[in-house]
């Protein structure tokens, strides 16, 4: 079979309602050939629903979902690798259970397991490490080679180092042409990724590389003792503040209106304008379009 020369997933202007709520609104996007495209956004942002429309899972309520070059289907959908964010594994069956099914459904050969997996051969899946569940849904999503590969929150919950074999996975499949979406709501992650698609109550409110999305927004950083009484300040005046350990930081703010801010709370900072980041320009977005 020949594969697409074009996108391998893309949406124009889908949208999708459940009741009187849009869960997705009027979202265009793509995913070229041997690219890493990352969908950001908060927890209820609308990936998850935009994903799922893609792969043809949800119908959409307006525009159109298309995969590998046509409408979603049976034969195009088995052209793709999905990890959904329950890793789509039947726990109470060992891995090479689970492996043998995949390998049935498409007729293809059980694949060797990765060795930092393979002593859970016979484990059921539900008494394996979340880690070595998720190395697992990734063996079971690419071993029928797919052209495509749809990503659902593929690194929640596991420790960094496992978060990094995963990333090695992502971009050798990218490196031998295979198109990625990858949903995260680790900004972090956004570094691993060719282009970002930022989504926010339903709607993509900035894409491109991390320069581009982060743009000349700009942020403050606020150095005290008192760090936790500078937060609650900052944050009942309803700035933009983020807590990233210690660390108190506001976004896209005057300078002279964080200091006034900490003055009225009898605080003493030094306040300083520092680059943003990926997260507080999704901040500053998020607050926009809400």
């Amino acid at each position: 079979m020949s594969r697409a020369t074009g996108p391998v997933v893309e949406a124009r202007g889908v949208s999708r309602r459940f009741g009187t709520f849009t869960a997705v609104d009027d979202v265009t996007m793509h995913v070229e050939p041997g690219e890493v495209v990352g969908l950001l956004g908060a927890n209820g942002a609308g990936k998850t629903t935009l994903m799922r429309m893609l792969l043809g899972l949800l119908p959409t309520s307006a525009g159109a979902a298309r995969m590998l070059g046509g409408p979603p289907n049976r034969a195009r959908r088995k052209r793709l690798g999905y990890v959904p964010q329950n890793l789509g594994l039947y726990t109470d069956m060992t891995l090479t259970e689970n492996l043998e099914f995949v390998a049935g459904s498409y007729g293809t050969p059980v694949p060797a397991l990765p060795d930092e997996i393979a002593g859970y051969a016979r484990t059921l899946v539900g008494a394996m490490p979340l880690g070595a569940q998720r190395q697992a849904a990734f063996c079971a999503a690419l071993s029928h080679a797919p052209e495509a590969v749809l990503l659902d929150e593929p690194t929640s919950g596991v420790d960094a180092l496992a978060r990094a074999r995963l990333w090695d996975t992502i971009r050798e499949q990218s490196d031998a042409g295979v198109g990625v979406l990858v949903t995260t709501h680790y900004m972090q992650e956004a570094q691993q990724c060719d282009r970002l698609l930022l989504m926010s109550h339903g709607r993509l409110v900035a894409q491109g590389s991390e320069a581009d999305v982060v743009g000349d927004t700009r942020a403050c950083a606020v150095r005290t003792d008192d760090w936790a009484a500078a937060f609650s300040a900052l944050n009942a005046a309803r700035l933009p503040v983020i807590l990233d350990g210690r660390a108190v930081r506001v976004a896209d703010v005057d300078l002279d209106d964080v200091r006034a801010t900490l003055a009225r709370a009898g605080l003493e900072a030094d306040v300083e304008a520092v680059p943003a980041t990926i997260e507080e320009r999704m901040l500053v977005l998020a607050r926009a379009a809400g």
